[in-house]
């Protein structure tokens, strides 16, 4: 088992309901990620934005092991969501 971790913050730019839906959107779409991609365990972004953290969003995800979590960097449907929200 692998679990992996990603936080990240929203661009420059974007007014604050931007952010949100553009927050929702990304949950919505890799969360759809464990339908498929083979090798996801669980997956869950979370959107809702302490006042003591630095992140805007964080993903955590856990894969069945690193040739999981490799095939899962690379997959289309992955790169695509990063290509469109990240």
């Amino acid at each position: 088992m692998v679990r992996h971790l990603v936080a990240w913050n929203f661009g420059d730019g974007f007014t604050e309901e931007q952010n949100k839906s553009n927050a929702e959107a990304i949950k919505r779409e890799l969360e759809n990620l464990i339908n498929l991609i083979d090798g996801i365990m669980s997956i869950k972004v979370f959107t809702d934005h302490l006042e003591t953290s630095d992140s805007d969003i964080l993903l955590d995800s856990v894969f069945v092991d690193e040739e999981a979590l490799k095939n899962y960097a690379t997959h289309p449907e992955h790169v695509r969501v990063g290509k469109e929200f990240v």
